[in-house]
């Protein structure tokens, strides 16, 4: 499956900086979104230490015998702990952190024995998330690690009144925490014709799921419809900095 993609990211209207950080692999390969926060010097610079590391790991690893899933671990990891020593080293970013998700398409040996077969995989910890569009269908495949994710998953309050909570915003786990416990890995089913996005919560701060939907079917270029998404966000208000990767997987030709 041939990909086809493009990133952008933007400081909004609001903000005095941008905290957020992505990469995309020239190859292809993998693609990186991440959201700082903790003041304006903690919140880049662990975005941006997250990423770097993340996509070193990547590149030195790839083609190791690891699997995808340790793969990822790994590079989160050592993101998580090179966030841990930058504080330590400069306390006035003890505070900060930084979500990230990662989606990565990678060779496995498969059956029957001796095969490669091209698989996805998306890791993420926090609130930054990856939507897979297939057809009509905008689909969430992270689920954001914050307190009112687990209170509309257990129940105690809906999705509309999640939307403007006082709490939306509270993580329950980002990267630059001694007690990281929880970095969500899993398989992504991928077919020629999906699209993926890639995004920081100042993108789904500011447009539904259904009006993002729209934009990624209706514009088919994906450094347009990068553009046009990041636009609409501003439009509605900018109020935080708004990233975006989109990868769209087509048959190759």
């Amino acid at each position: 499956m041939k990909r086809y993609f493009a990133g952008l990211t933007d400081q909004g209207l609001l903000r005095s900086v941008n905290q957020d950080a992505y990469y995309i692999d020239p190859s292809g390969r993998f693609f990186i979104v991440a959201d700082g926060m903790g003041g304006h010097a903690g919140g880049q610079e662990a975005s941006q230490i997250a990423t770097q590391v993340i996509q070193n790991y990547l590149i030195e690893h790839w083609d190791s015998p690891q699997s995808s899933t340790a793969l990822l671990e790994e590079a989160f990891l050592k993101a998580n702990q090179a966030i841990l020593v930058d504080q330590r080293n400069h306390p006035e970013r003890s505070d900060m952190g930084t979500t990230a998700v990662v989606a990565i398409f990678r060779e496995e040996a498969s059956e029957p024995a001796g095969t490669q077969s091209l698989k996805s995989w998306v890791a993420h910890v926090g609130d930054s998330r990856l939507y897979r569009l297939r057809g009509a269908k905008l689909e969430q495949i992270t689920e954001d690690h914050t307190w009112i994710s687990r209170a509309v998953k257990a129940g105690h309050i809906t999705s509309d009144q999640a939307r403007n909570h006082p709490w939306r915003h509270v993580l329950s786990q980002c990267l630059g925490r001694q007690d990281l416990q929880e970095i969500d890995i899993q398989p992504m089913e991928v077919h020629p014709a999906d699209r993926l996005l890639m995004c920081s919560d100042g993108l789904t701060e500011e447009l539904t799921d259904s009006a993002i939907g729209s934009y990624l079917k209706s514009i088919r270029a994906c450094d347009q419809a990068a553009k046009t998404l990041v636009n609409a966000a501003k439009d509605k208000g900018g109020r935080d900095n708004i990233t975006v990767v989109i990868v769209a997987v087509e048959t190759r030709t």
